[in-house]
């Protein structure tokens, strides 16, 4: 991978790219900024994942928010600011773009369920025990319907890493059955991915449970 960036208006600092380990972000590389706000990375994958920028000012601290990207071979070009770090454009990665497809489906089940959190809140209030249980129903049947959507899209998907990534990092209790499906549909190529391996050990850790 060939990572080519910009911050706009960052004079000094250092770029520190990092991936997340063990619940904790680790820095596997770093680039200087001095003047000119452009630098680059190059790393070699393993297979395609999801990496992370940090940006570490001049005085020494570190800004709170992060660029997240799908990192893939291949060149990819970000671009951000300084005053808004973690809202990045990014090309070149194919990945990346089916992440924001993804995110931008699953926001609507988001927004759906602030209004059903709205609803729950009124019906509280006016202590109506049959609302209550209506909107505990909704609330339910939304989070059935997020997951099957994201089995969905995982499916269209099965020959990009991002596949097995959406499953594994946003069906946290989906029933085994469907990550099975997913993983079974998987291109040989992803399933021999970090991603493709990781919703493997989920399927033998959840199956050893039952």
């Amino acid at each position: 991978m060939i990572l080519k960036g910009k911050v706009k208006d960052l004079k000094k600092g250092t770029i520190l790219l990092e991936r997340f380990v063990d619940s904790a972000y680790v820095a596997i590389d770093s680039s200087v900024i001095y003047g000119d706000s452009n630098f680059e990375f190059k790393k070699q994958l393993e297979s395609p994942e999801v990496l992370h920028l940090h940006l570490r000012l001049e005085n020494g601290s570190l800004i709170e928010d992060r660029v997240s990207f799908f990192a893939e071979p291949g060149e990819i070009n970000l671009y951000t600011k300084l005053d808004d770090f973690s809202d990045a454009t990014v090309e070149g990665s194919k990945n990346h773009e089916l992440l924001l497809t993804y995110y931008k489906m699953a926001q609507r089940y988001n927004d759906r369920n602030l209004e059903l959190i709205v609803e729950e809140f009124n019906a509280q209030k006016e202590e109506n025990d049959s609302l209550i249980k209506a909107v505990e129903n909704k609330k339910l049947a939304l989070i059935r319907n997020s997951y099957l959507a994201t089995v969905n899209f995982a499916l269209q998907h099965a020959d990009q890493e991002i596949a097995p990534f959406v499953m594994v990092y946003e069906t946290p209790d989906i029933n085994v059955q469907y990550l099975d499906t997913v993983y079974n549909n998987l291109s040989d190529k992803v399933k021999q991915s970090g991603y493709g391996k990781a919703l493997e050990s989920r399927i033998t850790e959840l199956t050893l449970k039952e």
